[in-house]
């Protein structure tokens, strides 16, 4: 049997290791919340990116479909509501003839509020005959 003595110096061990418990199990929290966290920036970055290759896709297919009028489509820093910040624009550097076509360039920046950075997707495509 223990002595009076040991019990008495071992009297507050359990709730040290309480204690120490709880703050392992909070940092394991604070690491989810930050997994999580990334995980929806990651989720809204690809979000943005998925809706620029539609509007150079989009502006594309316009341009195919009217190949005659193509120097009509050119814009320059074009608002797009569906980015952040979004802007689009579309180089036609001269005139079109079904012969010897042209190459055009769609361009769409965006920035999400809150970064420095520029986020952009381009697409230089030949339209011909």
């Amino acid at each position: 049997m223990k002595s009076q003595r040991t019990l008495r110096q071992q009297g507050g061990i359990a709730l040290v290791e309480a204690l120490v418990a709880i703050v392992i199990f909070a940092f394991g929290v604070l690491a989810i919340v930050g997994l999580q966290s990334a995980s929806v920036r990651q989720v809204s970055d690809a979000k943005y990116r998925i809706d620029a290759a539609n509007v150079v896709s989009q502006s594309l297919g316009a341009m195919w479909a009217d190949r005659s009028n193509i120097q009509a489509h050119a814009v320059r820093d074009q608002a797009v509501s569906s980015l952040p910040n979004g802007k689009l624009t579309i180089l036609v550097p001269g005139p079109w003839t079904p012969a010897a076509g042209v190459t055009v360039t769609v361009t769409v920046t965006w920035q999400v509020p809150g970064e420095s950075r520029v986020h952009t997707q381009t697409s230089v495509q030949f339209i011909a005959g």
